[in-house]
């Protein structure tokens, strides 16, 4: 907790500046000292309470400005924290994108600001995500990180070139259809058909039966799960297909697919749906990395009630879905026979993927060939690129390259508008979860470590925002840079982070320390605001997380109580929970006690 101490030295200091200052009568200066020594010391007295940090936050992470009534419900919010001790707002609401806002949107910050000022409170707008890229996606998809294909078979023909697998690759029995000995054919699964995993001939989207899994508490841990191991190329990309349907699933999130090789995690996917669902057709690309070998798993190893079928299982091969087109991201079209690498605008047209979105329900682009093209009919081409994709965990995430430097164009010119449009004394970089990412060439010709890619990225940002606000302060979620989080020595036991090229290890290292650390996993608070107080960080604490009380808060407090640097404390909502907002204000404020 930082305390605010005035100093005998500092007082007289202080009241001797004032002696010269003014040239008043006796009697008024002896007035005026004693009545702004007595503010200095009512001043000095709450910065110093324990029961009261400087900043005190509501978190509002999805803000349509562009909707009255949206604007309305956001100042509402911030009237309840005013109202009852809270000073700021951490707001997500597309300021990194306000070169492609409307004028609704304008209008709207516009009546958020004035309202905001006259409840004073402070507008901290967060801004710069790499983990979730959309807003720099939203300027150019190709921004994308990228995973690298290498040698794809493409066959010209006259006027086109097309990919043909040259290791066509299929799921034994996909169709479910097909049961020998109390076991479904093909695929591995704990137990017998009929206790949890159940053929079904009345339920089924396609053939003539499904898998119905149910009876989740009779089987083994993983009992629900079906799997089966695969041949494929390295360093290609592959589609999994599958229809799904659900009954009361509980959790409602626990059906997966997974693709696992003998080094990593490559893929996979996690429908964040309802509970009951009818048939939906699921889809889900990944890159093999470097294996020749792997796991495809399916179904719910964490479900405890409900029922869910699956049927029409498929995987293949695809070439340039998703191809990404920049500078960091090259396409390289070589004759197998030849060796010759040809030329993109004289022997094949631009090449580029028009429905670019990181998902894989769409087919990849053909080569087209020019009028004058080398490129003889028959030809068999080899062709390397990088593919953009979906992170994992089913948040339909989409990580940006922190590598290319169109990128830091975009966050610069939103520095700017963001200083003309707002003008804030605080900037929140919105710099978590970064799951991809260090994979293209952009990134591996740099020859750093995936922690120094993340850490000057970060620098980068800290620089261009003061560089368009100078003075701005920066704070920044904690996990990337917590070595008790997402920036250890190994990750669960594992040598990478998701689909990131490796781990953030040190990543704290190359970051600026004005930088103040919100941390947020409330599980490691005491580790978290000790290793980064030891840095010489400021930190706050990102608390809440919509409980149902305020025992997390109130832990918080306690922890930052004695910790060099600690400055606040923010109401973190994920699911628009605001219930308790008001009590929380009361119990930071000090108008509650926490214990």
């Amino acid at each position: 907790m930082i305390k605010s101490k005035v100093s005998k030295s500092d007082f007289f200091a202080w009241r001797f500046r004032l002696k010269v200052t003014f040239n008043l009568g006796e009697k008024m200066k002896t007035g005026i000292i004693s009545f702004m020594f007595a503010i200095v010391l009512l001043t000095a007295a709450s910065c110093g309470s324990s029961s009261q940090l400087p900043y005190r936050w509501v978190f509002v992470g999805d803000g349509n400005l562009s909707q009255p009534a949206a604007v309305g419900r956001i100042i509402q919010i911030a009237r309840t924290g005013a109202e009852h001790g809270l000073n700021g707002m951490v707001l997500g609401a597309g300021f990194d994108m306000l070169d492609l806002q409307n004028e609704e949107y304008f209008t709207g910050l516009e009546r958020l600001k004035k309202a905001c000022g006259e409840l004073g409170m402070e507008i901290i707008p967060l801004v710069f995500s790499a983990g979730y890229g959309s807003s720099v996606l939203s300027h150019d998809p190709n921004l994308a990180a990228g995973l690298p294909v290498r040698d794809q078979l493409f066959v010209a023909q006259a006027r086109q070139a097309r990919f043909v697998s040259d290791a066509p690759v299929e799921l034994v029995n996909g169709g479910l259809e097909e049961t020998a000995d109390g076991k479904l054919s093909g695929f591995r699964h704990e137990g017998d058909l009929g206790v949890v995993i159940h053929v079904d001939g009345k339920n089924f989207r396609e053939g003539g039966q499904s898998l119905r899994l149910e009876n989740f508490d009779a089987g083994q841990p993983d009992g629900a799960v079906i799997s089966q191991t695969v041949a494929v190329k390295p360093w290609r990309s592959y589609v999994i297909r599958c229809w799904v349907r659900t009954e009361e699933l509980s959790p409602r999130r626990k059906f997966k697919i997974e693709v696992i090789g003998s080094e990593r995690l490559v893929g996979e996917l996690v429908p964040r749906w309802g509970a009951t669902n009818e048939w939906t057709r699921l889809v889900l690309g990944f890159n093999s990395w470097n294996h020749e070998e792997l796991e495809i798993r399916v179904g719910a190893p964490e479900a405890t009630g409900g029922k869910l079928w699956i049927d029409g299982l498929e995987l293949e091969e695809v070439g340039l879905v998703n191809v990404l087109r920049r500078p960091g991201a090259p396409v390289i079209v070589r004759g197998e026979a030849n060796g010759t690498v040809y030329e993109e605008g004289r022997d094949y047209e631009r090449i580029e993927d028009p429905e670019l979105d990181c998902r894989f329900e769409h087919e990849g682009p053909v080569i087209g060939l020019t009028p004058d093209s080398r490129i003889k009919p028959g030809e068999r081409l080899r062709v390397s690129y990088y593919h953009g994709f979906m992170s994992v965990k089913g948040k339909n995430q989409r990580t940006i390259c922190p590598s290319e430097e169109r990128v830091f164009e975009i966050w610069a010119e939103q520095a700017r508008l963001m200083n003309e449009h707002l003008g804030p004394a605080k900037v929140f970089l919105d710099m978590d979860e970064v799951r991809a990412g260090g994979t293209c060439k952009a990134c591996t010709d740099r020859g750093i470590s995936q922690g120094e890619i993340l850490g000057a990225c970060v620098t980068r940002q800290f620089e261009l925002l003061r560089q368009a606000m100078p003075g701005v302060e920066v704070v920044i979620w904690s996990d990337m840079l917590d070595p008790n989080h997402n920036a250890g020595e190994d990750y669960h036991g594992k040598d990478y982070y998701y689909l990131a090229g490796g781990l953030y290890t040190s990543s704290w290292k190359y970051v600026p320390r004005e930088l103040v650390i919100a941390c947020w996993w409330g599980k490691i608070m005491d580790k978290s605001l000790a290793f980064f107080s030891g840095l010489g960080h400021k930190t706050l604490a990102a608390a809440y997380y919509d409980a149902d009380d305020l025992e997390n808060p109130k832990a918080w407090l306690r922890a930052m109580k004695d910790v060099p640097g600690a400055s606040g404390i923010m109401y973190t909502t994920w699911s628009d929970k605001y219930e308790l907002l008001a009590d929380f204000g009361d119990l930071v404020s000090g108008k509650t006690s926490p214990e």
